[in-house]
């Protein structure tokens, strides 16, 4: 797949060939639906927890006598349609992460990239740095892209400078290479990215293999 190079000003320099084991895989909505659920699930905590019936504090003491009152009859305090009872069927800590192979969760990914890349929502750019953090000049890229939606800014590795500029704008986020993940590319419509970092993913998902050695004879 062939995609332009855009400058800082969102000028067209230039072409690139990127692979179509990464940009180019046709788009499986149920195995990029189940990679979403999975890395949701998997940022939940897990530690909600409610008190049942006799893990509340007190109620020991029948509140009144079995019969003779004209009330319902009642053995404690603490049962759960009394104020300050114990909670039916309430949530208790577990662990709702899920797991998927490998395998399954690199073509997940390859086919939102894919689907971004035949969507025209990727911007491939020559590369670009800050010295210091500077959000007026994150704004700037952004918006030299005429950016409608969220905008997903990837650098090749961690950088710390470009962070800090884009993490104050309105629906702009950025992440690296290293942190890609499924939620990320559906999340946003646009994909702001210098060539190195797109290199790096080819590098990452490439679907190539080595080849089986024949048995010598």
């Amino acid at each position: 797949m062939e995609l332009p190079i855009y400058n800082l000003v969102g000028e067209v320099v230039g072409q690139t060939e990127l692979s179509d084991d990464v940009f180019g895989v046709p788009l499986n909505e149920g195995l990029v639906h189940q990679a979403v659920v999975r890395h949701l699930a998997n940022q939940r905590v897990g530690t909600a927890n409610t008190l049942r019936r006799g893990e509340v504090r007190g109620g020991g003491k029948k509140p009144w006598r079995q019969k003779g009152t004209g009330r319902a009859r009642i053995g404690t305090s603490r049962a759960p349609h009394w104020r300050g009872g114990g909670v039916v069927f309430g949530p208790h800590p577990r662990d709702y992460r899920q797991g998927l192979p490998v395998k399954m969760r690199r073509l997940a990914l390859r086919c939102a990239l894919s689907a971004r890349a035949r969507e025209e929502g990727i911007r491939l750019i020559e590369g670009f740095a800050f010295d210091r953090p500077r959000t007026r000049e994150a704004a700037a890229l952004i918006q030299a892209f005429d950016v409608d939606g969220r905008s997903l800014l990837i650098t090749p590795d961690l950088d710390r400078n470009v962070y800090l500029s884009a993490r104050n704008l309105p629906n702009a986020s950025v992440t690296y290479v290293g942190q890609l993940n499924i939620y990320e590319v559906v999340r946003h419509q646009i994909l702001i990215m210098p060539v190195e970092a797109a290199r790096r993913l080819e590098q990452k998902l490439g679907a190539a293999t080595k080849p089986k050695e024949s048995p010598e004879t």
